[in-house]
């Protein structure tokens, strides 16, 4: 049997894993993971939770570790084309080969807590043990771990020794699952400090502030709290921003054209701050690291004037919004659209419409089961004032129509649902392109 078909099985497997188990306590994982040997002991750890910004904030630090001359693991969520993506070794998605055989081993694994009565892993539990495999067989000195959802009971937080913490962007999201209010919700983000252990976090709200600093002081955990007016961005180009960070007015340039990145990319310095007293950092290392960082799906630009942006929430889409109208002061916008039905996506449109001049609108579908028809979404767009405004259920065609649309000039933006971007990212088009 082909390397190949035997991932396509594997894969298989994995995606029904939603369909017969159900989410387990810590102590679950924590099993699973003595029976695989303990994986999670042969490398040191950095947790890093939020609502958003977390994947960039890891993406930054991966960056920075490595040009440090560490060999770093990174585990993140959701993919956007491939499962491999979820496991970076050195910056390079894992191969075939090494996936399977994690993943034979924590099919055993499961097989041996099934008839134990103690239920299969869940869908991220799973990929999260595969992880821990993936990254002790590849030798990886750090390995860095993105929260699924919350924080408190999540996956990622069955390893109880961790270096740093880190908390990104707290905001309203996933509200059946976390609570009503920002501060349930950074409660559960709050879940991943662990007694003593240096947590660096947002501090922007002054809600999520007061939750973060309280869960520090109790546990005793040096706390940095990170606010946006430490950096002071002094340049913005088509392809990078430019910031400065006090003290020191040291010098950054991050990669992308989203504002919102400075954030993330000073909770990043901050966070190699707190880990140059342990480890060696150079402060070359940081300013390489963020500067050569990579992040896909986040405003990054797939065609000439062409971005993907993953903002999927309200707060996603004030970030994006923030951005789109700097970069449409001076050119037309036209925007693809689409969202998942336990998404506030009402919301995101009125906050897109009232803020943005939208020339041209092309909704579609994505999300299978969670997806919201097309037409509805164009009909949201419709009684907020947007008359250019038409449906495809299929996103390949509503990318298409949109590009056709444009003229010199023109910025298209292709945003509302990390779906839409993993759909677009597969086209032919895109992936074959020289960006």
């Amino acid at each position: 049997m082909t390397e190949d078909l035997l991932y396509r099985q594997a894969a298989a497997y994995i995606e029904e894993i939603p369909k017969f188990t159900r989410k387990h306590p810590l102590s679950h994982t924590r099993k699973c993971l003595e029976l695989l040997g303990h994986p999670e002991k042969a490398f040191r750890i950095l947790h890093v939770a939020g609502t958003n910004g977390k994947g960039s904030t890891c993406a930054f630090l991966d960056s920075i570790l490595r040009c440090a001359g560490y060999r770093c693991g990174l585990f993140t969520s959701p993919h956007l084309i491939l499962l491999e993506e979820r496991f970076l070794l050195d910056g390079r998605k894992v191969g075939r080969g090494a996936f399977l055989q994690a993943f034979e081993k924590v099919r055993e694994v499961s097989r041996q807590m099934e008839e134990a009565g103690e239920g299969h892993p869940t869908y991220f539990e799973f990929l999260f043990l595969m992880g821990m495999l993936v990254f002790r067989q590849a030798g990886m000195e750090i390995v860095i771990l993105e929260t699924g959802l919350g924080g408190r009971l999540d996956a990622t937080t069955a390893p109880e020794d961790p270096m740093l913490c880190v908390i990104t962007s707290v905001s309203l999201d996933h509200m059946q699952y976390l609570g009503d209010t920002v501060e349930e919700i950074a409660g559960e983000k709050a879940g991943i400090m662990v007694k003593g252990v240096p947590v660096i976090f947002d501090g922007n709200d002054a809600r999520v502030r007061g939750v973060m600093e309280k869960k520090a002081a109790e546990l005793d955990c040096p706390a940095r709290c990170v606010t946006r007016e430490e950096a002071r961005v002094i340049e913005y180009t088509e392809k990078n921003i430019t910031f400065r960070a006090w003290p020191g007015e040291k010098e950054y340039t991050v990669p992308f054209v989203a504002e919102y990145q400075v954030m993330n990319a000073l909770l990043a310095i901050r966070a190699a701050e707190q880990l140059s007293g342990v480890l060696s950092i150079p402060e070359e290392a940081v300013q390489e690291g963020i500067r050569s960082a990579r992040w896909k799906g986040r405003m990054e630009q797939i065609l000439p004037s062409v971005f993907v942006d993953g903002a999927h929430n309200e707060d996603g889409i004030r970030q994006f919004i923030a951005t789109a109208a700097r970069m449409g002061k001076d050119h037309r916008l036209l925007l693809v659209f689409s969202a998942v039905s336990d998404k506030d996506y009402p919301a995101m449109i009125r906050e897109m419409t009232e803020a943005l001049c939208l020339s041209f609108v092309v909704t579609t579908q994505v999300g299978e089961g969670r997806a919201v028809p097309a037409e509805e979404l164009a009909e949201q767009f419709r009684e907020r004032g947007c008359s250019a405004v038409t449906a495809r259920s299929c996103p390949a065609e509503a990318f298409r129509l949109a590009l056709s649309r444009r003229e010199p000039g023109d910025i298209l933006f292709c945003v509302g649902s990390l779906y839409l971007v993993g759909e677009i990212l597969r086209l032919p088009e895109v992936c074959g392109s020289a960006l």
